[in-house]
């Protein structure tokens, strides 16, 4: 199997006390990242710049095993995210973000696709991705989304709403956090929601950091517990278990939810969230490796 992952790749620029540090970085880069190491096969669909950063990223992929699409052009400077960390290692971010792929590869050569994050809500270049997500869905290719929402690129909660009614219809698996929960349906309780949004059909994630994940497909719903760890920081966590979620739907050829049984959904969960519990205990965007597993 081999996953198109599509959206932004950055440069993380992590801001602690009097020190500065440069990671490869961005959510659809680090989903990518953590697939190739967990043995999927998986191409990027990413811009990334002729410039120091961009190399950065590109040695990163290359040693991960990350084949990089030939269908998107580079930009002309790589994007980068500044990440400051408050006293518990948490990172709120400032970005600086070019994203207008001339185009996109095609769907059909691949057997699932995930999309997420500044590439379904940055335009252009989101409507280039809505426009590859219904082709997608038209195909029966199955579609996974992470809105990842940002309000320090845009604090429009409305905006973010918009972007995500436009591609959660079309996914099979939603992933959220308990941050875009909380911009996208305020006060609703994480179990409420994902039974909510899974009612339709649709497999719906939402993390919780340390309270673990909640995970839902319409009349089921189950709570994994997170292990506890010593945290470094929390950059990449999500998408971590966000590439872990995916590697084992991939392992079983990526069911119908209805296939998936209340065990197995647990599993699905705790196998995702052991991921990202090894990711917050080392600095950076960092998701382990298969044998970690």
């Amino acid at each position: 199997m081999t996953v198109l992952v599509v959206g932004e790749a950055l440069v993380d620029v992590v801001q602690r006390d009097d020190r500065r540090d440069v990671h490869a970085g961005g959510s659809p880069f680090n989903v990518a990242v953590g697939l190739a190491r967990l043995g999927v096969d998986v191409e990027l669909a990413a811009q990334i710049g002729d410039d120091d950063h961009g190399r950065l990223l590109a040695a990163a992929l290359e040693q991960a095993g990350v084949e990089r699409s030939t269908d998107v052009l580079p930009a002309a400077e790589t994007s980068r995210a500044v990440a400051t960390l408050d006293d518990d290692g948490a990172a709120t971010y400032d970005f600086a973000i070019t994203w207008d792929p001339a185009s996109l590869p095609d769907p059909s050569r691949f057997e699932a696709i995930h999309v997420g994050s500044l590439g379904t809500f940055v335009e252009p270049g989101a409507s280039s991705v809505a426009d590859l997500v219904l082709t997608a869905d038209a195909l029966g290719v199955p579609v996974s989304f992470d809105p990842n929402v940002r309000p320090t690129v845009s604090s429009d909660a409305a905006a973010w709403g918009a972007a995500f009614a436009r591609f959660a219809p079309h996914a099979r698996f939603v992933k959220l956090s308990d941050e875009d929960a909380a911009v996208l349906h305020p006060g609703v309780a994480a179990s409420d929601l994902a039974a909510r949004l899974a009612s339709d059909g649709a497999l719906v994630a939402i993390t919780r950091g340390s309270g673990g994940s909640v995970l839902a497909h319409r009349d089921r719903v189950v709570v994994v517990e997170a292990p506890v760890v010593d945290v470094a920081d929390t950059i990449g966590a999500g998408d971590s278990f966000m590439a872990a979620a995916l590697a084992w739907l991939a392992t079983y050829d990526w069911p119908s939810p209805d296939e998936l049984d209340l065990s197995e959904l647990h599993d699905l969960g705790d196998y995702a969230t052991r991921a990202a519990a090894i990711t917050v205990s080392r600095p950076g965007a960092d998701p382990p490796h298969l044998e970690e597993l």
